[in-house]
Formats: C-alpha cells, structure tokens, sequence
C-alpha cells in the first residue's frame, strides 16, 4: 500500500545519507555547523556538494576564506552534532561552548573535528548562481582522511560494535548505516 508523503517531507525520502558536520574559518573567526544535505559529486577531481543557508555564520566563512571541512560524525557525536545545528555561530563560539576538540589539517585553515570518523578538506569551487539561487557550494576535495577504525582499504568498516556515520532525518532522530553485505557482481 502507499502511503502518500506531504511535499514538504518529500526530501526525507532521499534524505539518509551521512550527516556531516562543517567547519570554517577566516578572519580570525571559526564556525562549526551540521548538515544533513550533501553529497558526493565527483571523482576526478573528487568534488562534494553541500547546501549552507544565507542565514549561516559560516557561510560567510566560507565565502570570505574559500574552503570549507566536511567532518564525518558517529553516534558518539550525535548530541554535538544536534547542538552545533540548533544554534548560530553569529552569536556564540560554538566549539568553546559545546567543549569540542580539533586539529588541523593539511590543506585548509579550517579546523577538523576529533573525533569523527573522517574528514575531507575542500577548496570552494564557486559557482555564484548555484550559491545565491541554490544555496550549494561545491568543494574539490584536496585532502581526505579517516579514522582506520571505522575506514581500512577503501571501505568503510561495518562489523557489529564498530562505529557508524549517522544520519539525520529530522526531529532529533537519528539513525546509523546498517548492517553490511555483499552482493555477487
């Protein structure tokens, strides 16, 4: 039976990959946010997109300095992950008031979340119309890494017990990649 999904809950359908956290900086000025739209874009040059609202401090961050980390949380940064998306950086410095640890990293001033279960450092790509019209921005990605517990070999590791990228789908709830298999190709 179908069951009919009210337009504005449309996205949700779709809306189940991993939830990321952003982190910016520029000016002196830092920002961490979350968000549950983005996406792999790219593979050569691998470039994400990722919708950051006008409303955002970090779009501004992100616009002044032109690079941008995607930080990829488990459910151990589930809460920081609602808490960094429920209030802006306009007013607070979030990392110092949700306790949040960094590093940096190779590529791009902006701080990497510890942590997380991976991490890609991007440079704008910029696309003026698809940022004013779109909010999306598209980063090439110029540095990747991943925590080798949770990603080995090119794939990310899924045994029971491990962690797992979480994924938002609204209200405070989460959920976590599943279980994997394999099929025959």
């Amino acid at each position: 039976m179908k069951l009919p999904v009210d337009l504005k809950q449309a996205y949700r359908l779709l809306n189940h990959g991993p939830t990321v956290i952003v982190t910016s900086a520029a000016g002196g000025r830092r920002n961490i946010m979350a968000a549950a739209w983005s996406m792999p874009l790219d593979f050569n040059p691998p470039k994400i997109a990722v919708v950051i609202d006008k409303s955002t401090f970090s779009r501004g961050l992100i616009e002044s300095s032109g690079e941008f980390v995607l930080n990829i949380p488990g459910r151990s940064l589930a809460q920081a992950t609602l808490q960094v998306g429920s209030c802006s950086g306009h007013d607070t410095d979030k990392f110092t008031t949700f306790g949040l640890d960094t590093f940096a990293g190779d590529q791009v001033a902006a701080p990497l979340l510890a942590g997380c279960l991976a991490w890609l450092e991007c440079k704008l790509v910029p696309e003026p119309h698809n940022q004013q019209v779109y909010d999306l921005f598209i980063g090439e990605v110029v540095a990747a890494w991943a925590d080798s517990a949770a990603f080995s070999e090119g794939r990310w590791m899924l045994e029971a017990g491990s962690e797992r990228s979480i994924h938002y789908v609204a209200g405070g709830a989460f959920f976590e990649t599943g279980e994997a298999f394999n099929v025959e190709v």
